[in-house]
């Protein structure tokens, strides 16, 4: 298994630099013809939407569906798949931003009581509770 970083991840998805894609590309397809995976930890899908989303201006929905293209993927291994696929259900309707969802989410799953929080729009996620 080969963990891949935000920006091999970024160049991936949106292709923006031919040179790099390719690279990206080959590196998965090799990593999957040797017989092992890529994988993504929570920090680089964390940040994979951050730049998404605040510098390719990708709407939620895009957002959505690319990171749900990769969870459907064999290749691609996730740290805390199910976490992240109770994140992205929950985020899908709500106001919170994705991290949050995803805190909550990841927080459950470790048996957290709740999570406190600050954040106006985080509180009325399931499971947090305002500070």
């Amino acid at each position: 298994m080969l963990g891949i970083d935000t920006n091999v991840l970024v160049r991936f998805l949106v292709r923006d630099d031919e040179a790099q894609f390719e690279k990206a590309r080959r590196l998965i397809k090799r990593e999957v013809g040797a017989g092992g995976n890529v994988f993504v930890n929570l920090l680089v899908l964390l940040e994979t939407e951050w730049v998404l989303r605040s510098r390719y201006f990708l709407r939620k929905t895009e957002i959505i569906e690319a990171i749900s293209g990769l969870l459907d993927a064999t290749e691609v291994q996730f740290e805390h798949e199910p976490a992240i696929e109770e994140a992205l259900f929950i985020w899908k309707d709500g106001a919170a931003e994705f991290a949050d969802c995803l805190i909550g989410a990841h927080n459950r799953r470790l048996r957290c009581r709740a999570t406190a929080t600050f954040d106006a729009k985080a509180v009325r996620l399931p499971g947090f509770v305002a500070l």
